[in-house]
């Protein structure tokens, strides 16, 4: 398999955060410190969620190493302050359930000291409700990340062969070909499969028929992009080809978020990112960066390493700010794309 060196143009990643003064130790040693980094932390400590807690935007940029760095439109932050990933916590709630959470730690540029702590938790937590701390693991925290980040489709999803056939998602083959929008019949050179609860940053979104002019139902992952080439800018995109995650587009109806249970989630990686079709809607294959590298095998990691950078984005994404200045998004997109 050879996969060719591409130039980078690496998304914004938008993460929903609570800061580290929002989830306190309510019982144990540390009773009354808030959320610390990996060194600080105690197994057996409670936390709890304040109940005047909301959740926070903090926009993050990949550096070009391994860490992260403030973007500049994120809603909390100094711009462009470097910002760690420093562990993944388990905790274990009341009723015996387990809950998950990365945490992210922002450093003054000047003095290289800790300014923020963030928690992400990969599942809702309850305010005033005491979780124990189970696990602190650094090591798998980037794998977990990256398992947030990566765009996928679900079982049974149809994609455009380069032959015409809509194949499911699950049959696709390295070296099947694929037909795309900016480079005809592309073979394929891996695909993955996860299989993750259904809650939190997992839980997929589905948008029905109809919805972005799709002929079937379409389930993705939260942060998967779908494609949209405008004949109007009715964002202020300034460009005619735009990306925007599923998740940004949920409105209860027409696109929807559905937890609960498992869900099987499939990647598929061409020699750089490309725009397929899958049940009718255009929408991205795997884009591979710092991030989302994690989920590959090593050796298919490997023969990225050596490359300049990942793949590049085709078109620009769409965020919650441009989006907003829509009142219904999703009828928006769908009567732009069809003029």
């Amino acid at each position: 398999m050879s996969i060719q060196p591409i130039q980078a143009d690496l998304p914004i990643r938008q993460l929903s955060v609570f800061r580290a003064e929002d989830f306190r130790v309510v019982h144990g040693v540390n009773e009354g410190d808030p959320l610390a980094d990996a060194s600080e932390l105690l197994h057996e400590d409670v936390y709890a969620l304040d109940e005047t807690a909301r959740p926070l935007r903090l926009g993050l940029s990949t550096d070009s190493g391994r860490d992260f760095r403030v973007a500049a439109d994120s809603a909390i932050g100094q711009p462009d302050a470097p910002v760690h990933l420093d562990s993944l916590l388990t905790f274990m709630g009341p009723a015996g359930e387990t809950r998950e959470a990365l945490v992210f730690v922002e450093v003054d540029p000047g003095s290289e000291t800790i300014a923020q702590i963030y928690l992400l938790p990969l599942a809702p937590l309850s305010p005033r409700t005491g979780y124990t701390l189970v696990t602190v693991e650094r090591e798998t925290a980037r794998a977990r990340f990256a398992a947030t980040a990566t765009v996928a489709f679900t079982r049974g999803t149809h994609i455009t062969m380069a032959d015409g056939r809509q194949m499911p998602i699950e049959d696709i083959r390295p070296g099947d070909k694929v037909l795309t929008r900016d480079s005809g019949p592309q073979a394929v050179r891996w695909t993955g499969e996860q299989t993750l609860r259904a809650t939190g940053a997992f839980a997929p979104i589905t948008i029905a028929p109809g919805t972005l002019n799709n002929t079937g139902k379409l389930v993705v992952s939260p942060n998967h992009r779908l494609f949209i080439y405008q004949r109007v800018d009715a964002f202020g995109a300034g460009r005619k080809e735009v990306l925007v995650k599923a998740g940004l587009l949920v409105n209860g109806t027409s696109v929807t978020q559905e937890p609960g249970g498992f869900v099987d989630y499939f990647q598929i990686l061409f020699d750089k990112h490309e725009i397929i079709y899958a049940e009718g809607i255009a929408a991205e294959s795997l884009f591979v960066d710092t991030t989302t590298r994690p989920v590959l095998p090593v050796e298919v990691a490997h023969r990225l390493k050596d490359a300049p950078g990942a793949h590049r984005l085709h078109g620009h994404e769409l965020g919650e700010a441009e989006l907003a200045r829509g009142k219904n998004p999703v009828d928006i997109l769908k009567r732009i794309s069809a003029l």
